[in-house]
């Protein structure tokens, strides 16, 4: 089984390049499982996935090989 970092996951799942997903992750806007991690964190099938965009908080789950779904928005998030 191929396993997927989180940057690359993050890039195929929300944002457009993979860059701003190192920097999501950097910023600790990125949660995996209630905690933050580094761009090489590998997904796992179940991992649930918290980012905090400018705008709104997207909480994913990772199905499969690298695979989502997403469980909840909210918009108008304004995180500290």
């Amino acid at each position: 089984m191929r396993t997927v970092r989180i940057d690359v996951f993050l890039k195929v799942a929300l944002v457009k390049r993979r860059v701003v997903a190192q920097r999501l992750l950097r910023g600790e806007r990125v949660l995996v499982n209630g905690r933050p991690v580094k761009p090489s964190y590998e997904v796992k099938d179940g991992d649930v996935v918290e980012v905090l965009l400018p705008a709104k908080k997207v909480i994913l789950k990772v199905v499969g090989n690298g695979g989502y779904e997403i469980l909840r928005e909210e918009k108008g998030n304004r995180p500290s």
